[in-house]
């Protein structure tokens, strides 16, 4: 239980005192009521005696009275209803809430920190007003009266005449039949004789004989002359005096309706609550003649006029028509005790102690002596003959029966002069005077005689009291009996139907055990007395109960909070709605946060509900939200209800202050992190061939990789533009902003180009939301053109403003549990700076089959796709937090975010927007497929554009042209088969014969030092004026590798205005290839083995071109047709084909592989161009009938820009190491013997077949080929992963690579030759050695002088070898040194001896050259790979 302001020692003896009945005159009642009180309320706030009092007892010893109050009550004739006891109640306990500035305990338990209020004053209220209106019952002697005051006052004709009356007044209610109320303690009652004198007003000497007169007719012990009312009221305001009377009379008022200033509150279920509870018993209203008007009924009676099914909260009509005037007047701030003095105060508080002392105790002292002489006689006679007997026969002890066996016996009544009921009255008696010890003895045998002759009620009373004697007898002989306090319970509860009794022992007893600290048992008992009879009851003991848990050794806290729970519900059902708050708000404190979602939902809903009745709209709002914005584990239509009702308080509070800032909403969530923003228009969707450039937009998903593509190449144009450095302020454009995004700068938007933000909303019902009127919140500042600011703040948007449009979504749908965006747009007219702070909407749910209790469908809804039940309009903002910095020290060691400031964006001067569309542009192509295409221009903007360029890591795929290539008009053949190529016609004859033509890469945007990747948009003017559109050819080239390629385009323009804040603008554009397997061209080049050409030059050249049809016929692909073959190089051409086939058609079906030989000659030297010249001759070999010029775009477009790859790769730097220079030299020279820059053009036209029409496509493979020997292909080898080794964990020796040629290098470098006949005749039967004259040619590849050494004693030693060519020598010298110049060719004559017929092998000598220079010498191998053979015939 809570802690009590008084300790059980002093709350029992203040719950029971000596009854004082006090019967007034008129006069006597109009004298007190100038103070505005009754005679009984005048002495109310000193009835407690100040000093201790003595009495004796019967043994003659001395016992002490501390702290004795007494009670003085007008007598009042009617028994109090129960249902108005219940109104009282409900009030006292309604009107005491804990005090506003209270401090709470913290008590810690575990994990829990609870706020718990120390004390409960509602509780103790409700304790005293229930002990104080108890009615008096005739089996208990408590509350009867003592004694009666007789009040007349001395300003009466006869006062003494006026007593008497009075007297006899008092002695007919007590003794006549007709009164049943009130009850009477002895038929002889005290009866003690005041005389009120009014000091004021009346005549003190008069008043001084008339006392003189009382003292001789009653004694003077019997009468007292009490002097009031020392001034006038209208004096009343000049001094202020001590109120001690408002106390008690707020207390006890019947009319306490402060407790309902809220006005009145709507109760939901009215089936329960006590107020309805009440009803007239049907007792009449009469009086009976001659009783004065002031005890005509109880203060507890309820009026006739009153109402039954009244609600606490109406009107009440209980008190008389009197006391109810009066205490009307009470409430509106009258000062009672206005005409007492200080003096009149001490004049009172003496004549209590008067009375007290000289009339009440000595009577009491006497009534205890009677009582006791009277038992002792009548015991003597009656009872202890039959004791004596019963022990005789029955041995010791009589075996107490238990409560269930025992007959229902409760209707038993002893006639008011049986000893039993004297035992009692003498206990009674004690008890009242603190005479604890001889009250318990009485108890204790009279509790023996009524469960003798099972009088159940009177034997539960005198437990009872027995049990609060024992515990208060002093010096605790004897421990308290809780057996005892239970067992009269359960008499009172379950034999004699009383629970007002059972009440008070519960009241009681759970105090005393609380006292001694048992609070389990306490709360076991406050527990066992809640019924569904009194809900108040009920929700003060669970309240009480829920307080003993908590202040355990070990508290109980989750006891604590369920028995909270349970008495809020009781609370709330007595219709005491500021309880139930209370006990739910601090039952909450336990269940909060602990993942009890259901608990907690049910609280806050409770909490939601009685804050609305109570008007406590912002706390109702606040616990529905939480219901809300919790993951609920709830159906949905529990969910719904839930919905509904939040919106309808919301609604309420929105009406109170239409004017209000707008509340925020807790539903649906927003995930401001994933809020992304984009700024420019809607991608416009494909028109027929038109297809639109992709940029950027709100349904591509973020990708880093991408991003940073997009990054370098934006970086690499700008670089271009400014000279190749990048700007130190460039900053990437950022289109569209999100949470992977840089967004530590201010974003800067372009006036009159939409802003749109993307809001990521989710529903966490299972219910459905519906938003309407869904916009952005926003806040601008424009800028003047002047530069000064002017502050202009718009929060809510109304109709269309000048500065920021702003679109409304009216309906927005997001399903149970669903994510779902919102595109919100803004339409910026101004520049300046915009904030973005929120989304502003009306929420609301789908009508459905249910409404909220009672409310059906409100005001406020629409009518539009769905059927709106209620909405309320509210919004919430968007709050992004930044990254976390972690950069500096300080940063990393504490938590920092950076700003993000997506949402504040800065409006800029308009500039030009681009638009392009790409027509007829393939989606799919073959490997080297040649297509044309047009892309078109528009500018959309009012303002111009220039230096448009664009930028792709892929330039190899597409091109506009080259510099001529725009004037240059398309050759009518070409038009006619709608060929990419231009074309001239050819004569059939000159088919073997290259065509020669020119042509620099320059032309072609391709050089050294150049950025291939960053090509010149060729725009007429190279302005795009506002409004103009320009188409400009486009010619494409599928990619060599087979798969599907995604190739970025980056368009780069600017404004023809400089403007400060934006330097260029972007255009993404991203194409999806797919590309299909063509042709796979293999080429080698090789030394020709004639040393020398028509013209009589050396360096001859045989180039093997073998291509093959790697088609697999899916794209329908009939057959290749190889329409011609060019060469391109600095310094070779191709001469002619040498036709390895006489079929002269070169068509190709599906695998079919050709194989194509070409010789190739140096260029003149007027046509070797100097290296920086980048002037590249191209010879053309045609097998068609018409020659495509390869030197024109759009065929040299593509071979330069395959060739722009290998440009870009560093040339070698000369090494500073002088000792490494010579040896790195000469591998040099050497390497260069075996390098040739040869480029083949393999041009082809394909025939497909596709929906019954053939087309021809056509193409070009490059094959770039290095070095001789080498087989270089057209499109890039699959490397083959290399098998697992083991990992040999070493260290190297030396780390150094020695500088040696390779051995392909070395064979190039000095090229040999045999002249020899094919076929010898020789009689060897004349003559057995048959010579053969043999002339070998050297001649030097490099440009510098080698030493050669040739040495003929090589002898084939394979056996292999000797089995297929016989053995032969030669003859002369064996070895020969020479030096030849640079490019030197020299032959030397040399014979062969041979002694059988046979074909030998002539390539057996060995050449070893080495740089004149150098010292280390290479071998070079063979150049034949044939073997050089010779027949040998005899004749």
């Amino acid at each position: 239980m809570a802690q009590c302001v008084q300790s059980v020692q002093e709350l029992i003896p203040d719950s029971f005192v000596p009854c004082v009945a006090a019967l007034c005159s008129d006069e006597a009642e109009r004298l007190t009521r100038l103070n505005h009180l009754s005679f009984a309320e005048l002495l109310k706030p000193f009835s407690r005696l100040t000093s201790e009092v003595h009495m004796r007892d019967p043994n003659n010893q001395l016992h002490i009275i501390k702290n004795l109050k007494i009670a003085v009550s007008n007598i009042i004739t009617q028994p109090p209803q129960p249902g108005a006891i219940r109104k009282l109640l409900n009030d006292v306990v309604s009107g005491s809430q804990p005090a506003e500035g209270l401090v709470a305990n913290v008590i810690t338990a575990g994990d829990y920190d609870l706020n718990i209020s120390a004390t409960t004053p509602w509780f103790e209220s409700y304790r005293e007003t229930f002990l104080q209106s108890m009615p008096a019952s005739d089996h208990e002697f408590l509350n009867h009266y003592l004694a009666c005051m007789l009040v007349a006052s001395s300003s009466e004709a006869e006062p003494v005449e006026q007593f008497s009356k009075l007297s006899q007044e008092q002695h007919r209610i007590q003794h006549n039949s007709d009164y049943s109320y009130p009850k009477w303690f002895i038929p002889n009652t005290l009866k003690y004789y005041v005389l009120l004198h009014d000091v004021s007003a009346g005549d003190e000497q008069r008043a001084e004989s008339i006392y003189e007169e009382m003292k001789q007719k009653y004694g003077t012990q019997g009468c007292y002359l009490l002097k009031i009312n020392s001034r006038t009221s209208n004096r009343a305001s000049d001094e202020q005096i001590p109120d001690p009377w408002s106390q008690y009379l707020q207390k006890n008022s019947i009319q306490n309706q402060e407790s309902y200033e809220d006005g009145p509150c709507t109760i939901t279920s009215n089936k329960n609550s006590d107020s309805n509870l009440l009803s007239l018993d049907g007792l009449d209203n009469e009086v009976k003649d001659g009783l004065p008007n002031n005890f005509r009924a109880h203060p507890l009676q309820l009026d006739s006029s009153s109402d039954a099914s009244n609600s606490i909260d109406g009107p009440d009509h209980v008190k008389s028509a009197s006391s109810l005037h009066e205490t009307k007047k009470a409430n509106t701030g009258i000062i009672h005790g206005a005409c007492l003095t200080l003096t009149d105060h001490d004049r009172i508080r003496q004549f209590i102690q008067e009375f007290t002392f000289r009339g009440l105790l000595p009577h009491i002292e006497k009534t205890i002596r009677q009582l006791n002489d009277q038992l002792i006689s009548r015991k003597g006679l009656s009872r202890s003959l039959f004791s004596a007997t019963k022990k005789w026969f029955s041995g010791s002890k009589v075996p107490e029966k238990s409560i269930n066996e025992l007959k229902n016996t409760s209707g038993l009544l002893y006639p008011p002069e049986a000893p039993e009921l004297q035992i009692r009255k003498m206990a009674d008696l004690c008890f009242l005077v603190q005479h604890y010890d001889l009250a318990y003895s009485c108890y204790h045998t009279a509790k023996k005689d009524f469960l003798n002759d099972q009088a159940m009620l009177y034997a539960a009373g005198a437990l009872e009291m027995a049990a609060v004697s024992a515990f208060l007898q002093p010096g605790a002989p004897r421990p308290y009996p809780a057996h005892y306090m239970d067992t009269a319970i359960q008499t009172y509860r379950d034999i004699c139907k009383n629970m007002v009794l059972a009440e008070r022992c519960v009241l009681l007893s759970a105090e005393i055990l609380k006292s001694q600290s048992k609070y389990s048992e306490a709360a076991a008992l406050l527990i066992r007395l809640t019924s569904e009879d009194s809900d108040l009851r009920s929700a003060l003991l669970l309240e009480q109960a829920a307080h003993c848990f908590i202040n355990m050794k070990s508290p109980m806290v989750r006891k604590y909070a369920f028995h909270m729970i349970l008495a809020g519900h009781r609370f709330s059902k007595a219709g005491q709605k500021k309880h139930a708050l209370r006990c739910y708000c601090q039952a909450m404190q336990v269940y909060k946060g602990k993942g009890w979602s259901l608990a907690e939902d049910h609280i806050n809903f409770t909490i939601g509900r009685q804050s609305y009745t109570l008007r406590q709209l912002d706390n109702a709002v606040s616990a529905f939200r939480h219901i809300l914005i919790n993951e609920s584990k709830q159906s949905a239509a529990q969910q719904g209800a839930f919905l509904r009702e939040y919106l309808y308080v919301y609604k309420n509070v929105s009406q109170l202050s239409p004017d209000g800032p707008l509340p925020q909403l807790p539903l649906p969530y927003i995930n401001s992190s994933a809020t992304r923003v984009f700024f420019g228009h809607d991608r416009r969707p494909a028109d027929g061939e038109k297809q639109a450039a992709t940029h950027v937009s709100l349904d591509q998903e973020y990708d880093s990789e991408s991003s940073q593509q997009w990054r370098e190449l934006e970086e690499q144009v700008v670089a271009v533009v400014n000279r190749g450095v990048v700007p130190s302020n460039f900053y990437p454009t950022q289109y569209c902003l999100n949470s992977y995004s840089d967004n530590s700068r201010f974003p800067l938007a372009v006036v009159e180009e939409p802003i749109t933000v993307e809001v990521a909303f989710r529903n966490p019902l299972k219910v459905p939301l519906l938003l309407t009127d869904l916009s952005l919140l926003w806040k601008f500042q424009p800028k003047d053109t002047s530069g000064k600011d002017n502050e202009e703040v718009k929060e809510l948007v109304t109709g269309e403003p000048k500065m920021i449009g702003t679109e409304v979504i009216s309906e927005f749908l997001i399903n149970s549990e669903e994510s779902k965006v919102a595109r919100l747009k803004l339409f910026p007219h101004h520049i300046g700076e915009l904030h973005i702070l929120g989304v502003v909407y009306n929420l609301g749910t789908i009508q459905g089959c249910m409404t909220v209790d009672g409310i059906g469908s409100l005001p406020g809804c629409h009518t539009g796709k769905h059927s709106l039940s209620m909405s309320v309009r509210g919004r919430q903002d968007l709050e992004i937090q930044g990254p976390r910095l972690n950069n500096t020290k300080e940063e990393k060691t504490s938590i920092k975010y950076g700003p993000d400031r997506r949402l504040d964006p800065i409006i800029t001067e308009e500039m030009p927007l681009l638009e392009i569309f790409f027509i007829h542009f393939p989606t799919g192509l073959l490997c080297g497929e040649i297509r044309k295409a047009y892309v078109e221009f528009v500018n959309v903007s009012k303002s111009p554009l220039t230096g448009l360029k664009v930028v792709s890591k892929r330039p190899e795929f597409f091109t506009f042209g080259g510099n001529t290539a725009v004037l240059t008009p398309l050759s009518p053949s070409a038009s006619e088969n709608c060929s990419a190529y231009k074309t001239v016609a050819t004569d059939s004859t000159a088919v073997c014969t290259a065509l020669i033509s020119s042509a620099s890469s320059v032309d072609f945007g391709i050089g050294i030092g150049s950025q291939p990747e960053v090509i010149p948009v060729p725009l007429p003017d190279t302005v795009l004026l506002p409004g103009a559109s320009v188409q400009l050819p486009m010619w494409l080239r599928g990619p060599d590798e087979e798969g599907v390629h995604e190739i970025n385009f980056l368009f780069y323009y600017e404004s023809v205005k400089k403007q400060p804040k934006i330097r260029h603008r972007i255009l993404r554009h991203t194409a999806v290839i797919c590309t299909s397997r063509s042709l796979n061209v293999r080429a080698t080049v090789c030394r020709s083995n004639s040393l020398e050409d028509e013209e009589g030059r050396g360096g001859n050249m045989l180039v093997f071109v073998d291509v093959e049809n790697t088609n697999t016929s899916e794209a329908g692909v009939k057959e290749f047709h190889i329409v011609q073959v060019s060469s391109s190089s600095k310094h070779w051409k191709f001469q002619k084909s040498v036709n390895l086939s006489e079929n002269k058609d070169a068509k190709l079906a599906s695998r079919e592989k050709g194989k194509f030989c070409f010789k190739a000659i140096r260029c003149k030297e007027k046509e070797v161009a100097t290296q920086s010249s980048e002037k590249y001759t191209f010879a053309d070999i045609i097998f068609g009938n018409e020659q495509i010029i390869s030197s024109a775009s759009p065929c040299a477009d593509f071979f330069y820009r395959s060739l722009s790859s290998e440009l870009k790769k560093p040339q070698a730097q000369p090494s500073v190491h002088t000792e490494k220079q010579s040896l790195e030299d000469a591998v040099r020279l050497i390497q260069k013997c075996s390098e040739v820059d040869l480029n083949i053009v393999v041009l082809w036209k394909a025939y497909v077949v596709e929906d019954s029409k053939q087309l021809i496509l056509e193409g070009q493979h490059h094959v770039i080929l290095r070095t001789i020997g080498k087989e270089a292909f057209s499109c890039p080898q699959k490397q083959e992963p290399p098998e697992m080794e083991l990992l040999k964990f070493f260290r190297p020796e030396n780390t150094t690579v020695p500088l040696r040629p390779s051995v392909e290098q070395l064979s190039n470098l000095i090229k040999t030759s045999l002249h020899y006949p094919e076929s010898f005749n020789h009689p060897f039967h004349q003559k057995s050695l048959c010579l053969v004259p043999v002339t070998l040619l050297l001649s030097n590849c490099s440009k510098a002088d080698v030493d050669v050494i040739v040495d003929l004693r090589h002898k084939t030693t394979s056996p292999e070898a000797l089995e297929i060519h016989g053995s032969f020598t030669w003859l002369g010298q064996t070895q020969y040194k020479l030096q030849l110049k640079s490019q030197e060719i020299h032959s030397l004559q040399l014979k062969a001896c041979f002694v059988h017929t046979g074909v030998y092998n002539l390539g057996t000598p060995r050449v070893f050259a080495k740089l004149s220079d150098q010292v280390t010498v290479f071998e070079t191998s063979q150049q034949n790979s044939m073997p050089a053979l010779i027949i040998i015939n005899n004749v």
